[in-house]
């Protein structure tokens, strides 16, 4: 009798809370209150923020197939999320006491390592699905609109809470004189993290093939001659897509161009301008035909062969088909974007974009309405996406906004810093 009420009274909140839009903020809102942090003013808005982020995607969560929700490791997701969301409505009426702030941060700790392999497990299912059912597109294009969001939605949490637990916890905070607020680096030296990127692609690359491409950098920047590009951001996010791009074109490069004793360079340009930070990654790897260019992005798409499990333990440079997409998601995540340019024959050209000006770069969030459930039964399913946030008065404290309002809400600034 317990359990059956719990599990009608977690359903109701979970109605409740997926009535509120999520809340997108900038990387400059995140700076500004990084730098004058309150533990309390961060509780009391991500008490509120997070389940309505793990309610809007839960309820997506539930549209998904039948099929699919049956999956073993499907439903393991969803044990998750649910898990989560209980664990986080403990603390809805639950004072700022400096117990109650320890034992939040402990929470938050714990449910990032419970989602930490949300992403391969949620493949699996979709592996297991396709194994044991036939997929028309219609479902195949629900999944990959599903996955886009359950992936986007899981970067943003990961980012609140890896905000919260930086400043308040005791991760990364043992060198005091860091630049980083929290995930964030206010100085982000772009042409670094290429660097970091190649080389630890290059030593896969010679791992696998015994050789490997060479790196050609330039740098432009047109905003100050000769000064280093930096930009406001998060290092990881730029590191993981670029370490994809580069292991995409090393493997291109070697295996297009076989055996011959010298191979043509990646060639990497780095640009700063006034809208936009840009990362080119070019390579000579053959190219792909025009009518593969979308299916890159794809998931569980993939140009090589699927690693098998009794492999090497080795790390392969490709084969699982999740890389480019959750890359493109990492950089739509704060407004940027990758796009993909190919030349049959030749070779790949791989753009990213980064805001340059952080005021601009706002978390693209899903949000989840009551049209949400026709996307699931639409060949092109077009989704609901925060994409701005409106310039509210700020209040002394963060707040939840009402379920009509537009995205817009909370700003965690200097002014709303004060405990």
């Amino acid at each position: 009798m317990r359990t059956t009420l719990a599990v009608r009274n977690i359903g109701k909140m979970l109605d409740f809370y997926s009535q509120f839009n999520p809340s997108p903020l900038s990387t400059k809102q995140f700076i500004d209150f990084g730098q004058n942090a309150c533990e309390r003013t961060s509780y009391i808005f991500l008490r509120k923020e997070l389940p309505v982020r793990l309610a809007n995607i839960m309820k997506e969560i539930h549209l998904l197939p039948e099929n699919l929700l049956r999956m073993p490791s499907a439903t393991l997701v969803n044990q998750w999320y649910a898990q989560s969301f209980k664990d986080l409505l403990k603390f809805e009426q639950s004072d700022a006491s400096d117990k109650t702030l320890t034992q939040f941060c402990e929470a938050l700790v714990m449910i990032r390592n419970r989602h930490s392999d949300t992403v391969q497990t949620m493949a699996q299912g979709v592996l297991e699905l396709k194994e044991s059912h036939p997929v028309d597109q219609q479902t195949e294009n629900s999944i990959q609109y599903f996955l886009d969001r359950l992936y986007m939605s899981r970067i943003s949490i990961r980012m609140l809470i890896n905000q919260h637990t930086m400043l308040f916890g005791t991760e990364l905070n043992v060198v005091s004189n860091s630049r980083h607020v929290g995930s964030i680096d206010p100085n982000c030296d772009v042409v670094g993290v290429v660097r970091d990127a190649y080389e630890n692609a290059r030593f896969l690359c010679d791992q696998y093939y015994l050789a490997s491409p060479e790196l050609e950098l330039h740098e432009y920047n047109g905003l100050e001659a000769n000064a280093p590009i930096q930009v406001v951001y998060v290092p990881s996010h730029l590191y993981h897509m670029l370490f994809e791009l580069f292991k995409n074109s090393m493997r291109a490069v070697m295996e297009f161009h076989g055996e011959k004793e010298k191979v043509p360079p990646v060639v990497a340009h780095v640009v700063a301008a006034s809208e936009d930070v840009c990362i080119k990654v070019s390579d000579r790897g053959g190219g792909i035909p025009r009518s593969q260019t979308d299916l890159l992005f794809n998931y569980m798409y993939s140009t090589a062969p699927q690693p098998s499990k009794s492999a090497s333990p080795t790390v392969p440079l490709a084969g699982y088909g999740y890389g480019l997409p959750l890359s493109r998601l990492y950089a739509r995540y704060l407004q940027g974007d990758l796009v993909l340019q190919s030349c049959e024959g030749l070779g790949t050209d791989a753009v990213v974009y980064l805001k340059a000006l952080s005021s601009e770069a706002n978390e693209l969030l899903p949000v989840f309405n009551k049209t949400s459930s026709r996307f699931y039964r639409t060949s092109i399913p077009t989704g609901d996406w925060s994409n701005h946030v409106r310039h509210l008065t700020t209040g002394t404290q963060p707040r939840i906004r009402q379920p009509q309002a537009a995205p817009s809400g909370p700003e965690l600034t200097k002014q709303s810093a004060s405990c």
